[in-house]
């Protein structure tokens, strides 16, 4: 199962963070700086695969990747693949790109809804629900199709035929 998924810049300031199990503020304050202070001293020569059992418990790990000034993320247990978790990283990367044309860290802070939208699209209650970018944008687009649908609905008309307001 997924834990988490957190979207960090190189200083460690997070960006996106989305735990799949209850964590309190503090907890997960404390969490963020836990993997921060393991990324930033990471060779680039070593693996992007970590053994997480000192930060989270027994049997979790966690992948990331660098996206020029952006970590990725992504928090599993052992009954994940860790190239899986890399493989669908580069899903939802990809699918960023495809909705902001070149993701970068000022797409992520100003759209944060699209965001964690597009990641409920992808992973929802820790469990993969899409692995294909083409499928993810195609919700998504539906999705902000009936978010414009929503918002152009008036409950109040705004004139009645045959009636005159004075």
């Amino acid at each position: 199962m997924i834990q988490g998924v957190v979207v960090m810049n190189d200083q460690g300031k997070p960006r996106l963070v989305k735990f799949y199990d209850y964590q309190p503020v503090e907890r997960q304050q404390e969490l963020i700086r836990s993997i921060y202070g393991v990324l930033c001293n990471r060779a680039e020569n070593v693996s992007n695969f970590i053994r997480a059992d000192s930060i989270f418990g027994p049997d979790t790990r966690l992948v990331y990747k660098t996206y020029a000034t952006l970590y990725f993320v992504f928090i599993f247990d052992s009954s994940e693949n860790e190239l899986a978790m890399l493989d669908l990283m580069q899903v939802f990367v990809e699918t960023l790109d495809k909705c902001f044309s070149n993701v970068c860290e000022v797409d992520i802070v100003f759209n944060f809804n699209k965001v964690h939208t597009i990641l409920d699209e992808i992973v929802l209650g820790g469990q993969v629900l899409e692995t294909s970018s083409s499928e993810v944008m195609k919700a998504v687009e539906e999705i902000s199709k009936l978010e414009k649908a929503s918002n152009s609905i008036s409950l109040v008309p705004k004139s009645i035929p045959g009636w005159q307001t004075r």
